[in-house]
């Protein structure tokens, strides 16, 4: 058995904002996270795979508000909500993945159903829906993604014109509102934060696993599909390297092919995940504004947290010992 199993996930990157930051609200980013850690944690306690423990852990995230995944997603420019994931074993190499979704309620669970019980990789709208239909899956009707806050930001959004990304205008929210019901704080910047969920694992038995899951971007243009359900773009998964999520700009994220990007410069140049991690989003991202980061666990337990932004709602957890979490650099 493995003795260096660990879990890590991320939940969007961006520019810091402490000054408008509660001390409850910074609590609740972090509570949020280390109740996460602690879920997949436990999967890999007992035994579970390194698939399970990431399965387990975005599907809580996608359950959260605080995160712009499952209930709590941004809304597109006709006020619904499409939702994109992915997921990958690093044992086998299959991926699952589903974009474009508007009922299902987990998004990552049609994408693990997808892995496990299809010949194909990545189904879209109705094919995706119909797809989760079939393998029984919980659907809700669009309107249980709706937040407040999100619908405030859509507003806004809506006045400028413009997608905008993630929580973008929320910052204007709370300007907007002369402190009426003011949008709720954020330690991350909202005009300058992407936003995506995901995890990696490395389980007792020495697999690796990875899994990304999105509401997209603010106001974006229905159809509109980014990196996260891109497998080598939004995650990436092979023992023999390591297990990737990513967080950020999508479009730069997809023309970098950033998470393959990781292992394939392990493979090939043979260097260390954090120096293959640090390439990719220090120096290689950055040339085409690639703006975000990522979180990543090797074939030995080695966890790298990334980013170019000035802050990441992140964080690992190994066995048998507390988790650790953080947003600002």
């Amino acid at each position: 058995m493995n003795s260096n199993a660990v879990i890590a996930i991320h939940g969007g990157a961006g520019t810091i904002l402490r000054t408008s930051m509660s001390a409850s609200a910074e609590a609740d980013y972090h509570a949020a996270l280390n109740a996460v850690l602690s879920a997949g944690q436990r999967v890999l306690a007992d035994g579970g795979s390194a698939l399970d423990a990431v399965s387990e852990a975005v599907r809580l995230l996608e359950d959260c508000a605080l995160f712009n995944a499952g209930h709590g997603a941004v809304y597109t420019a006709a006020g619904t909500h499409e939702l994109d994931a992915a997921i990958m074993d690093g044992r086998t190499l299959d991926a699952g993945a589903i974009c474009c979704v508007k009922r299902v309620r987990n998004p990552i669970l049609a994408a693990r159903r997808v892995l496990e019980r299809s010949d194909h990789v990545l189904f879209t709208g109705e094919g995706a829906e119909a797809f989760a239909i079939a393998q029984g899956l919980e659907f809700v009707d669009n309107s249980y993604f709706d937040t407040d806050a999100r619908y405030r930001q859509w507003q806004l959004a809506r006045e400028q014109q413009r997608p905008m990304l993630d929580h973008d205008a929320a910052t204007l929210a709370s300007t907007a509102s002369n402190n009426d019901d003011p949008m709720p704080h954020e330690p991350i910047d909202p005009n300058r934060k992407f936003g995506t969920v995901g995890a990696v694992a490395l389980d007792r038995h020495g697999h690796l696993a990875a899994a990304t899951s999105t509401g997209g971007v603010t106001n974006k243009q229905v159809g509109r599909v980014g990196d996260t359900p891109l497998i080598g773009a939004g995650c990436y998964a092979d023992d023999a390297t390591c297990a990737v999520s990513t967080t950020g700009s999508g479009e730069m994220f997809m023309r970098m092919v950033a998470a393959y990007d990781v292992a394939a410069q392990m493979a090939y140049r043979q260097v260390s995940l954090e120096e293959a991690a640090h390439d990719v989003v220090m120096n290689r991202l950055p040339k085409i504004d690639g703006r975000g980061g990522l979180v990543a666990v090797d074939a030995q337990g080695n966890v790298t947290l990334s980013f170019n932004t000035e802050g990441m709602y992140r964080g690992f957890a190994r066995l048998g010992e507390a988790p650790v979490t953080a947003i600002y650099r």
